[in-house]
């Protein structure tokens, strides 16, 4: 990850984008992208697979996603894979497997929407 985090960094640098990356745009980039995705998935039956063609592109789209995470993440000065670390052990004591295992209907997440 931290290969891939440089080579990232390295070529924003390289081009001078740092400036347009804040927060607020590398967000949006990462919505915009996974709109992107979700147009290959679209009118699409469920159970269809995906052609070599298909898959390619969404591959694609997948990196694009991932690097503007990263991006995120690097200009907010935090670890994302700490982040999904830190959040998969809330999960684990909101989601107990004895009381989870199977089960796939709403939980009351306590928060409100105001």
């Amino acid at each position: 990850m931290d290969r891939l985090m440089q080579r990232i960094l390295q070529f924003r640098d390289q081009r001078n984008w740092k400036q347009f990356h804040t927060p607020k745009d590398l967000a949006i980039s990462v919505s915009v992208e996974a709109a992107e995705l979700l147009e290959h998935f679209q009118w699409r039956p469920s159970d269809e697979a995906l052609g070599e063609d298909a898959l390619a592109q969404v591959r694609a789209e997948v990196a694009d996603i991932l690097i503007y995470l990263l991006l995120f993440s690097e200009t907010l000065g935090f670890d994302p894979v700490e982040a999904a670390q830190e959040k998969i052990d809330l999960n684990e004591k909101r989601f107990p497997v004895a009381q989870a295992y199977g089960v796939a209907r709403p939980r009351d997440t306590g928060k409100t929407d105001g």
